[in-house]
């Protein structure tokens, strides 16, 4: 006899209990947000002289110019002209797709310590609350953490909860890069944590940047902590839709179409990252040949086949993980569709034993993170599958060309 626990009709009722929950919070919530009209971004003010600004008498090209145009731009100045240029329009440069890369380390870390002066005089700021202050001397000391020396901030945006993308390994001549993807709750203040370091984007990023110099050491990789979108403030409406992560694709795509180089790219997704990957895969660079999912809500697809894209689809998810609680359905626009692991989804399913919890992917010692970096090096027979079986790693060869399987 089926047990309760795996009864249809329990699954039933947990979707209905769920739907429920998200329909009493539209009620009392409201569906539709009223936009407040609020000034200009300091990345939009920065945008904006950009677009006014000049050198040696000729205009700056549109700052969303293709990316080729804008390297090709950037190529053709001397080495002091591209300074001055990050020095003036810092947090325009520091964003910009096309623009040299450690010029846009450059950039940003001139953006970072303009935001570290405005935050030391907001703690000082006696028309702000005493949380208001508290929150200021947050933010003053996450800055001063990211313009730290040696750090390779690749996107930075101060505005609302904020946005950052931070490079681990050398990007420009990389042999191999992997891309990191967040879920819920991903701010500048959550960008790194202390306690739980490894469930956060820069934790996330170093470990897996180690764990693949351990796995090929003598493979060239960059790793990427990509944080440059505005993810859902916890479980309520944004992370039950798609709204979040369409807008959330765009910029992913836009980093991956400026890539230096020609090396293959993996992506690894947590949690809403997932949905973010889901969304964005179908217009995806060819260069991008393995997208890994963790611990997912779904990927707005009942099929892998239905991602449009021909990179291979890895899955995994711990035991202890309370998303597999989640249901995988799709209505009206709620929730994100079929579940990775199930085998009808077609991803190939991989071993996470050892990882704790939902925010436990990347703890070193894993399979889950063995697995993520035998993936980012390109040695694709030695992950280990979920099941006592090898059908994770069928029809695949090792390889460390672009190729896919």
């Amino acid at each position: 006899m089926t047990s309760f626990d795996t009864s249809p009709q329990l699954t039933v009722w947990r979707a209905l209990a769920a739907l429920t929950v998200v329909f009493v919070m539209l009620t009392t919530t409201g569906w539709t947000a009223l936009h407040q009209h609020r000034g200009a971004t300091a990345l939009q003010n920065s945008r904006t002289a950009w677009e006014h600004g000049r050198i040696d008498g000729r205009r700056l090209p549109d700052p969303g110019s293709a990316p080729a145009r804008l390297a090709r731009f950037f190529a053709a100045l001397t080495a002091p002209q591209r300074t001055a240029l990050a020095h003036d329009y810092a947090l325009a440069v520091g964003n910009m797709n096309g623009a040299p890369v450690e010029l846009r380390y450059r950039a940003n870390r001139v953006a970072l310590h303009q935001q570290i002066r405005l935050e030391r005089r907001r703690t000082h700021d006696s028309r702000l609350t005493p949380a208001g202050q508290r929150l200021a001397d947050r933010r003053m000391h996450r800055y001063e953490a990211m313009s730290a020396a040696g750090r390779q901030i690749l996107a930075f945006d101060p505005e609302g909860s904020g946005r950052a993308a931070e490079v681990f390994g050398r990007l420009d001549d990389a042999e191999r890069i992997s891309v990191v993807v967040p879920g819920v709750d991903t701010a500048l203040l959550t960008f790194q944590r202390t306690n739980r370091k490894f469930s956060a984007p820069v934790g996330m990023a170093q470990a897996l940047y180690t764990a693949e110099h351990e796995a090929s050491p003598s493979t060239r990789t960059a790793v990427i902590a990509w944080a440059d979108y505005t993810s859902p403030d916890g479980l309520g409406i944004d992370s039950a839709t798609a709204m979040r992560a369409r807008n959330g694709a765009v910029r992913l795509n836009a980093l991956l179409g400026a890539l230096p180089g020609r090396a293959p790219v993996s992506m690894f997704c947590h949690s809403y990252g997932s949905v973010v990957c889901g969304v964005a895969a179908r217009s995806m660079p060819r260069r991008v040949t393995d997208i890994a999912v963790a611990g997912s809500p779904g990927m707005r697809v009942e099929k892998a086949a239905q991602l449009g894209t021909g990179a291979r689809v890895w899955a995994m998810r711990d035991a202890d993980d309370w998303i597999q609680d989640v249901p995988h359905l799709e209505v009206g626009g709620l929730g994100h569709g079929e579940d990775p692991m199930a085998r009808g989804f077609g991803a190939r399913v991989l071993s996470a034993r050892e990882a704790q919890g939902h925010g436990g992917y990347f703890e070193p010692g894993t399979d889950s993170l063995r697995n993520f970096a035998r993936i980012g090096t390109g040695a694709f027979r030695s992950v280990e599958c979920a099941h006592d079986d090898d059908a994770c790693t069928a029809g695949l060869s090792d390889t460390t060309e672009a190729g896919r399987a």
